[in-house]
């Protein structure tokens, strides 16, 4: 900024120009007004471009809602802390049905409008960038579920309650949200619900009190997480909380799925979460836990610090604790670490696939090369499978199955391209020093090139981006081991 010195005034004179001043900075003033700019109304993600907003930075979420398995009805009350980005005119929250009845900005009342999955919000002034402000959203009504082709996802009934949870964007089905990975926050989750029900969220139980025919339960996540890694239960869930190695531990198991029903793969999470520890680094959090609940969804999720599982999972002659290994690596890789865009998938699962196979052959059973090896070949002729392009799978491939198995021989592959002492010397440094970041495929190509002290680019090319089955380098192909 230029200094000018100004010639002496009359007190009368200085006085008119300040006056002016203050008209020229007024919050309503068309001038003032050109210096703020409405928020994005999506972070352009290459798949989901209007999932997440720009503007601002969500800092701490602060839900209070209200349960009513019968109808089914949600009130809420969200109060978001967050920082601008720039000066801001107005911006969005992500928000999928539910009714809007009241917002307000630092405690004044905001203008809102809603287009649709866009809660756009103008408060009564501008907000400077860097500024830290306060927007509580009240909200009520019955939630809808998205759908990810023809699955449901978000909203989930039960026949005493309901789970909230899903990807890649599902927090907006119960709370108004910046819902991108990108913008990960704290959450403490409050909610009210019909006595004899039991709610469960992230991180660890802060408060359970009764009155009235209900019960508020508190839970507080301090560590920061992305929106998708959110999760509520609510309904007849047993509860059982306990301290191993360190770690405190929240299970539920919904009570209608019959007595200790996955207990016995849920005991094994300690010593999963240590195996894993060996080969990755410290586990990143000092909670853990399980919700598996009973309604329709078929899917597990790595909700952060406590992993939501469906039934299928368990079933009678299976253990469940491949399932168990997939979720706790994704802790890892996924929650801590976790993806700057979904078109980087990969980052998530195929680590968390791969981690099975590791857990597999550190625990005494198959050796990674061998299931490599009976993968390589149940493969061998599905064109459709070696079509997916993983490192870039495209929105209606996010979860195809080539995405978990490929990606998980991808990383095989490299282990044997560079050796193992140098495979978990990259996966170790990239999980300690990428900790708490959103990361993409080729921030992991060039981490991988710099610890191996290789190129690598035509390996991850051929593997990640190449539409057909790749040549395996040897004339015999694969050795089982």
């Amino acid at each position: 900024m230029r200094r000018f010195r100004l010639p002496l005034r009359s007190g009368l004179a200085l006085a008119a120009a300040s006056l002016v001043g203050a008209a020229l900075t007024a919050p309503g003033n068309a001038q003032a007004q050109d210096a703020f700019v409405p928020g994005a109304a999506g972070v352009g993600d290459s798949y989901f471009p209007g999932d997440g907003n720009g503007g601002y930075d969500v800092q701490n979420y602060d839900l209070a809602v209200r349960y009513d398995p019968l109808p089914g009805h949600l009130a809420g009350v969200a109060t978001i802390s967050a920082r601008a980005t720039q000066n801001l005119a107005r911006f969005n929250l992500d928000l999928v049905g539910l009714n809007v009845r009241k917002v307000t900005v630092d405690g004044a009342a905001a203008r809102f409008a809603r287009t649709g999955q866009e809660l756009e919000i103008t408060p009564a002034a501008g907000l400077t960038k860097g500024r830290t402000f306060t927007v509580v959203v009240t909200y009520a009504g019955i939630p809808d579920p998205t759908l990810s082709g023809t699955e449901a996802r978000g909203f989930h009934r039960t026949l005493t309650g309901a789970v909230f949870t899903g990807q890649p964007h599902v927090a907006t089905t119960w709370f108004p949200v910046n819902d991108h990975p990108t913008d990960r926050a704290t959450y403490t989750v409050e909610v009210d619900v019909p006595a004899g029900l039991t709610a469960v969220s992230n991180g660890v139980l802060a408060e359970q009190r009764s009155a009235a025919g209900r019960t508020v339960w508190t839970w507080r996540a301090d560590d920061p997480m992305a929106s998708y890694l959110v999760v509520l239960a609510v309904g007849d869930l047993e509860l059982t909380a306990y301290t191993k190695d360190g770690i405190r531990y929240w299970d539920a198991v919904d009570r209608i799925l019959g007595p200790n029903f996955a207990r016995d793969a849920l005991a094994q999470q300690s010593t999963v979460i240590a195996t894993l520890a060996e080969m990755f680094g410290p586990y990143p959090y000092d909670i853990g836990g399980a919700i598996v609940h009973a309604a329709a969804a078929e899917f597990a999720l790595e909700t952060q610090t406590r992993p939501v599982y469906a039934p299928k999972f368990f079933a009678p002659g299976g253990s469940g604790v491949g399932v168990v290994v997939h979720e706790l690596a994704h802790q890892w890789f996924g929650d801590n670490v976790r993806l700057a865009d979904w078109r980087n998938i990969w980052v998530n699962e195929g680590f968390a696939s791969y981690a099975q196979w590791l857990y597999t052959e550190r625990t005494g059973g198959q050796s990674a090369a061998k299931r490599f090896a009976e993968t390589w070949e149940a493969y061998a002729d599905d064109l459709e499978f070696w079509s997916v392009r993983i490192g870039d799978p495209g929105a209606e491939n996010l979860f195809n199955g080539a995405v978990y198995v490929r990606g998980a021989m991808t990383l095989h592959q490299l282990r044997q391209v560079v050796g193992d002492s140098t495979f978990f010397r990259i996966l170790r440094s990239w999980a300690t020093k990428r900790a708490g970041d959103a990361v993409t495929i080729s921030e992991f190509v060039a981490h991988a090139e710099k610890v191996s002290g290789r190129d690598l680019g035509r390996f991850f090319d051929t593997w990640l981006f190449t539409g057909s089955r790749p040549t395996l380098p040897g004339p015999g192909g694969p050795a089982p081991s």
